[in-house]
């Protein structure tokens, strides 16, 4: 079976500040695809206590990062902003252009709602536009995409208005929390707007730490959100964002996935906490039950241990220097004893005593 990162391998394409860039190969690909490291992305997706407006300045760096690269590699001046309202507005693209010098001349938007039924989404509904379609536009995008359903419908939504009105896009610089299925989709993206707009030159696609993928069921734990959650199987991972989570914060490799609902993390913080407390009263209430070294295994993202050859085959790393280290300190999480009922405890009640800052008097 084929799967959407078959043949590839990741490439340093530059250091900006203190954000590392890697230039994601894929064979079969024609769009251009990046990795950006940076503390800021890094604590984030680790971290569920970052909520708020640190939500939004924690990728501000990596951000600017992506933007002076493409700076230097000729990208234009000016560019739009499309945001859809609902995780979109956790990306400070309007601050990453002016911290670069760059003129933002139309600001477009829609508000997409979400229909879900027991964390099923049942369907989209835009209630909201504000859309000013002109030529020859580059438009700069930020969503986190999992199955890509909210974007690919948002996104057919304004190319619609742009045709109305007869205006053209360009280029796009999409920048993602996301999953691989954002490779399918930019793919398809990408020949529509060839085929409709003439000069059309393709998406840059930028992800923060990785391209990750969803659960396909609900996990070792069984109680992870199929299409929702995050994970590292099958994905490509930057080796600083696997250096940071095993070496550094290993516990965090049990949290539910790479990042908790973007929206509720800024604008509903007491449901992002629910959601938290959720997942790991769920971990506590099954603790004796869970097969922690598969739970390991499925968090890693393979059945380990491995050789480093076959590590790097299937972290998709191979061709980087120096994660000899990575790769043991990896291999000896297969023999570490972890207590997931004293983690979970410890879990809900820092979660907790968050909360309370946060809940209405």
């Amino acid at each position: 079976m084929t799967t959407p990162l078959d043949g590839s391998s990741l490439h340093p394409a530059g250091l900006q500040g203190n954000t590392s860039i890697y230039e994601l190969r894929v064979p079969q690909l024609h769009n251009h695809y990046y990795l950006l490291s940076g503390p800021g992305s890094r604590s984030l997706e680790a971290f569920p206590e970052i909520v708020g407006f640190p939500c939004y300045t924690a990728l501000l760096d990596e951000m600017v990062a992506a933007f002076r690269h493409l700076q230097s590699n000729g990208l234009g001046d000016d560019l739009d902003i499309f945001t859809i309202l609902r995780g979109g507005l956790n990306y400070p693209l309007e601050e990453a252009a002016f911290r670069c010098g760059m003129r933002v001349r139309d600001m477009h938007f829609v508000s997409s709602e979400r229909v879900a039924e027991n964390h099923v989404i049942k369907g989209l509904e835009i209630k909201y536009d504000k859309i000013h379609p002109t030529r020859d536009r580059v438009l700069a995008v930020g969503d986190i995409l999992a199955t890509g359903d909210t974007f690919r419908y948002c996104f057919e939504h304004l190319m619609r208005n742009f045709l109305q009105e007869g205006g053209s896009i360009r280029r796009i610089l999409f920048f993602t929390i996301g999953g691989t299925r954002a490779f399918r989709l930019m793919e398809d993206l990408s020949a529509k707007l060839s085929a409709i707009f003439a000069g059309f030159e393709g998406i840059d696609c930028f992800f923060f730490e990785g391209a990750f993928t969803v659960y396909e069921d609900k996990g070792v734990s069984g109680i992870n959100h199929p299409d929702i959650d995050f994970g590292w199987k099958g994905g490509v991972v930057t080796p600083e964002f696997r250096r940071y989570i095993v070496q550094e914060h290993p516990d965090a490799l049990f949290e539910k996935c790479i990042i908790y609902d973007g929206g509720a993390r800024r604008y509903q913080i007491p449901v992002h906490f629910e959601e938290v407390l959720e997942y790991w009263e769920g971990i506590r209430s099954r603790a004796d039950r869970i097969d922690v070294r598969a739970l390991v295994e499925e968090k890693l993202g393979y059945v380990g241990p491995l050789s480093f050859e076959d590590w790097l085959a299937v972290t998709h790393l191979q061709g980087l220097p120096g994660l000899e280290d990575l790769w043991t300190a990896e291999q000896a999480l297969f023999e570490r004893t972890f207590d997931l009922a004293a983690l979970a405890a410890s879990r809900i009640a820092s979660i907790n005593n968050l909360k309370q800052q946060y809940e209405k008097d």
